[in-house]
């Protein structure tokens, strides 16, 4: 992964501070190793916070996460949603709690790997960087089934045929930003289309995506991925409809 990343200099004599935001729904199996991941991550120069959004759990995945916040309570916070609400509903709440300079989205499987928040915040050395999305397109990785594939590899052409953008996978679950664009960026979405969004959004705005290659381990929908065709339609719709405004 290249070792350390050395940030320091975002910001004149201070310590950057990275917000990691992971939204869960009944994932008390991975959460516990998801977590542990993200703080055995080393960025030389970078504070961490990790604000986990649970969204309804009915698993006990809700017992597992107040365990973990009695065992790191800092830098863990743990906010609980009465009902599940979607995967952007967890994130607006998240946004409420950040007080980092950049976030980047984390699952609570373990498709996505932290080890790559290197590649994720290297780009970020250059002030005038304010998005990167991790593509699983840009190297070599296993997948889930040749549908989900190409359906991934859909929106992206119809997002780069709207915006006149170049990116390589619209739908990638690791996506970092400044955190004062994404405040700004007025979400709306409650659930999946929380990542069309904010790309018709950052886009429309004539902000480029930087793209960095990663590593993607997809598991199927017997292991409980969620995100379905349904999604996927309201994705297109999500660009079109931020397209259009």
């Amino acid at each position: 992964m290249g070792g350390y990343v050395t940030i320091a200099d975002w910001r004149e004599n201070n310590q950057v501070k990275l917000s990691v935001i992971i939204p869960v729904y009944n994932e008390a199996a991975t959460i516990t190793q998801v977590i542990e991941r993200v703080l055995s991550v080393e960025l030389d120069g970078v504070e961490k916070e990790i604000i986990v959004v649970n969204d309804g759990s009915t698993d006990g995945t809700d017992v597992v996460l107040n365990g973990l916040a009695a065992r790191w309570p800092n830098p863990l916070k743990i906010v609980h949603h009465e009902r599940n609400r979607g995967k952007g509903a967890a994130i607006r709440t998240a946004l409420e709690h950040v007080t980092g300079d950049v976030i980047i989205t984390q699952d609570a499987d373990l498709e996505y790997d932290p080890r790559e928040y290197p590649r994720l915040l290297a780009p970020f050395k250059d002030p005038t960087v304010q998005v990167v999305y991790g593509s699983r397109n840009l190297r070599r990785n296993p997948r889930s089934s040749w549908s989900f594939y190409w359906g991934g590899r859909l929106l992206s052409w119809i997002a780069n045929l709207l915006y006149g953008s170049h990116i390589t996978d619209e739908a990638t679950g690791y996506k970092a930003f400044r955190t004062n664009l994404l405040r700004s960026l007025d979400l709306r979405s409650d659930r999946f289309e929380f990542c069309p969004e904010v790309t018709g959004k950052v886009l429309r705005r004539g902000i480029e995506i930087h793209e960095v290659p990663i590593s993607y381990r997809p598991r199927s929908f017997d292991e409980g991925k969620k995100i379905n065709w349904r999604d996927g339609l309201w994705a297109i719709w999500t660009l079109l409809k931020y397209r259009v405004r």
